[in-house]
């Protein structure tokens, strides 16, 4: 199973697009978006399988689940815990330090991903990955991930 891992998207909504048809070619089956989506628009953009985050910057938060339900994805407001291929995963914004340290250090996830910071990082924590996948708005370079989970295989995509 491949998943896209997305995050900071601010309404660019032509960014998206062309992050979400790149995802599409890497035949990502899931996409997470990890916050910083910031309105309803952006979010009707994405498919059925998309599960989403909210961000510090997502302030339209009615407007955003409504929108969630329209396309049939997956929303929890603060982080949120899935299980795919035998892989526990865990993601957030990131803006909540406390929250984010408490999942790296949980020895419960082979995955965390988090947003925030506009850059994009890898590192380990005992058995959990922990990735930023950086962002697709006010970042140097734009980026995502796309990481195939059984093999554990990451491909960082830089988006122009």
């Amino acid at each position: 199973m491949r998943i896209a891992i997305l995050s900071d998207t601010h309404s660019k909504q032509s960014t998206v697009r062309t992050a979400l048809d790149l995802a599409a070619r890497h035949n990502a089956e899931l996409i997470l978006h990890c916050g910083d989506i910031a309105d309803a628009e952006t979010i009707r953009l994405f498919p059925p399988h998309t599960h989403f985050v909210f961000g510090n910057c997502d302030y339209e938060r009615e407007e955003m689940e409504v929108a969630v339900r329209e396309i049939g994805g997956e929303l929890d407001p603060a982080w949120a815990c899935i299980e795919r291929a035998g892989k526990r995963i865990a993601f957030l914004h990131g803006d909540d330090p406390g929250r984010l340290h408490d999942l790296e250090h949980a020895d419960a996830f082979d995955f965390v991903f988090y947003g925030h910071t506009h850059v994009a990082k890898e590192h380990r924590t005992g058995k959990t990955r922990v990735i930023n996948p950086g962002a697709l708005c006010r970042a140097a370079v734009k980026t995502f991930v796309v990481l195939d989970l059984p093999s554990g295989e990451m491909e960082r995509i830089v988006v122009r």
